[in-house]
């Protein structure tokens, strides 16, 4: 795996919406430890990461203090813990294209590094570490909540509210006794794409969304599907056709 391409994390800041003053940093965030394993005088992205962690953890606590004043404790560690976890992060990774832009050693790209969980996660904080290093806090929180900010929303409405991807699926098991499909395509450039799903039941489709991320398109084409077949009903007491 040669080092990422000049074009590559342009495109990456371009979604960060950041031009880093110092782009090696974004390299290092990129560099998982199976690359330093097969390159001499490599750092790998784990110090950067945990400096990551923290920054996250503090944008989305703070975010969560000062918009949901009504919330206790015991509800804001719960929102936190969701928003913060693996699979959050990795989706959030994901969506801006972290992936495609790793560096990793062999053994990785060949069993799917590019898709783990574990490595988008881990590289989603240490991007974020690099933002804070190289621009400091405001930046990097910002980042922080513009990345999750799907999982936000979602974690703070809980189930039932306002996650139709949930709340479909729970309709559909009533109605058609089988869960929803969803068809991803994509459009425009890099640094600017718009996801578009399409969400079917037996190949027929029962609504589109367009999105920044491919959950916010899928969250659209949902809702659309939702309030085609309850006529934007709230759902309450829907029962099987």
């Amino acid at each position: 795996m040669t080092a990422t391409a000049p074009e590559q994390l342009a495109h990456l800041s371009a979604r960060l919406l950041h031009d880093f003053a110092d782009p090696s940093l974004l390299t290092l965030a990129l560099t998982h430890r199976s690359y330093i394993a097969e390159h001499d005088n490599v750092e790998s992205n784990e110090r950067l990461e945990l400096l990551g962690d923290s920054v996250v953890g503090l944008a989305v606590t703070e975010h969560l203090y000062r918009t949901l004043p009504d919330r206790d404790e015991g509800v804001l560690a719960k929102i936190r813990s969701s928003v913060v976890s693996e699979p959050a992060l990795a989706e959030a990774a994901d969506d801006v294209g972290l992936g495609d832009a790793l560096l990793l050693g062999r053994g990785e790209l060949l069993s799917g590094g590019r898709g783990k969980p574990s490595i988008l996660a881990d590289a989603f904080e240490a991007v974020i570490g690099a933002l804070y290093i190289d621009a400091g806090y405001a930046v990097a929180a910002r980042v922080v909540l513009q990345l999750l900010g799907s999982q936000i929303e979602t974690a703070t409405v809980g189930p039932g509210g306002q996650d139709y991807k949930t709340r479909l699926q729970e309709l559909t098991a009533q109605r058609f006794e089988r869960a929803p499909m969803y068809v991803l395509s994509e459009s425009g450039p890099e640094h600017g794409k718009r996801f578009h799903a399409t969400v079917t039941i037996d190949h027929k489709a029962l609504g589109t969304g367009v999105g920044t991320s491919k959950k916010r398109a899928e969250q659209a084409a949902a809702q659309a599907a939702w309030d085609a077949l309850t006529g934007g009903e709230n759902g309450a007491g829907v029962t099987r056709s």
